[in-house]
């Protein structure tokens, strides 16, 4: 006959947990119940995705310099940010990608790491990088979303031939782009290529002289012509 409470050697871990939890009755069913329910509170308070975000803690930098070709854009926006940004705290690594007119940089920050905070050290950096780049250049943080978000990507095209690529473009800057994004839930419409619309005005230097009009005052009226201001009904 086998005697429950034998401690023997031969006995092994398994059998000393059940019989260490058959003398203790009572402090084994507190624990049950305590574990119980932490598994419970973690069921109704852990976050349910059906696409979890396991992407890297990322913080996007979005440069416009519009007619600039990629190796200037290379030279003159995308390595000066990229340097600057490698010396701020927790950064893993930084890539930098350069298109016709346009700089992304990723900054690639540990594991861990708050993303308000990462996009504030980036805000800092830029700052110092400022004097490095083009006159009238401003890097533009790209929208609080994660590495996962980007969810679709489509091309205009016209089959019939009878738009350009600056009408397709423009069908997208002021048509399609704001319908998606007062869809909920999306952060940013991002468009690239074609021929972004621009509104050229040219001057006659001559006449400019005959009315006594400086070129200061022409640049001061454009300036004034398109300030965007409060509306109500």
């Amino acid at each position: 006959m086998v005697n429950p409470h034998d401690n023997s050697p031969n006995h092994g871990p398994l059998e000393k947990l059940i019989n260490f939890s058959a003398r203790n009755w009572l402090l084994t069913l507190m624990l049950v119940l305590a574990g119980a329910f932490w598994g419970y509170r973690l069921l109704i308070t852990a976050p349910l995705d059906a696409i979890p975000d396991l992407s890297d803690v990322q913080v996007i930098v979005f440069t416009n310099w519009p007619g600039r070709s990629p190796d200037l854009v290379e030279d003159q926006i995308t390595y000066p940010l990229t340097t600057t940004l490698l010396a701020a705290p927790k950064v893993r690594f930084v890539r930098g990608q350069s298109f016709m007119g346009l700089s992304f940089v990723y900054v690639i920050f540990e594991d861990g790491t708050d993303m308000y905070w990462a996009r504030s050290r980036v805000l800092e950096y830029l700052n110092s990088a400022a004097p490095k780049l083009p006159d009238n250049v401003r890097p533009t943080l790209g929208p609080d979303a994660t590495g996962v978000g980007w969810v679709y990507q489509y091309a205009l095209v016209d089959k019939s031939g009878n738009q350009s690529l600056a009408d397709l473009r423009s069908l997208q800057d002021f048509n399609l782009r704001y319908s998606l994004e007062a869809v909920e839930g999306v952060a940013e419409v991002a468009s690239v290529g074609g021929f972004v619309k621009e509104y050229q005005i040219n001057i006659d230097p001559n006449k400019l002289a005959s009315y006594g009009i400086p070129l200061h005052k022409v640049t001061m009226a454009v300036r004034a012509s398109n300030n965007d201001v409060g509306g109500r009904v």
